[in-house]
């Protein structure tokens, strides 16, 4: 069984929807990081389950990776692995962001390098599909 081929548009809207998925992607691990506090230090598994459902951020970061999922599935229809999950890396840079303006969290040398070698090797990608583009008209 053969793909149909995927129109330019439907590949940009697809990248755009994964970038979207991305910022999504973010929120929930935030906000599961936010909600994991809020669980009793010696919980049993029954209680982290039920906080699982009763605590707030978790419960909406668990939602938010649902949203994340279903995005994905439509928009990997149309554009290739190669282009959105380096996009989807991007979220280490938004969720060490985040976590240094919401949480207080420390950034270091080291967190900073890492966050640049993603986002230059997502540059390099894009720039590398943009070649492959050029070549095949």
């Amino acid at each position: 069984m053969t793909a149909t081929p995927s129109t330019p548009s439907q590949r940009r809207n697809a990248l755009v929807a994964v970038a979207f998925a991305t910022l999504i992607q973010v929120v929930a691990q935030l906000l599961i990081k936010e909600g994991t506090g809020q669980l009793p230090p010696e919980a049993t598994l029954t209680q982290n389950l039920v906080g699982m459902f009763t605590i707030l951020p978790l419960f909406v970061g668990f939602a938010c990776y649902g949203l994340f999922t279903v995005i994905m599935v439509l928009a990997l229809r149309h554009a290739e692995l190669s282009m959105t999950f380096p996009i989807l890396a991007l979220s280490y840079v938004g969720v060490a962001a985040g976590a240094v303006v919401f949480r207080g969290e420390q950034m270091n040398a080291m967190k900073v390098a890492g966050i640049a070698v993603i986002v230059a090797g997502v540059a390099i990608l894009g720039l590398s599909d943009k070649s492959l583009r050029d070549q095949r008209q």
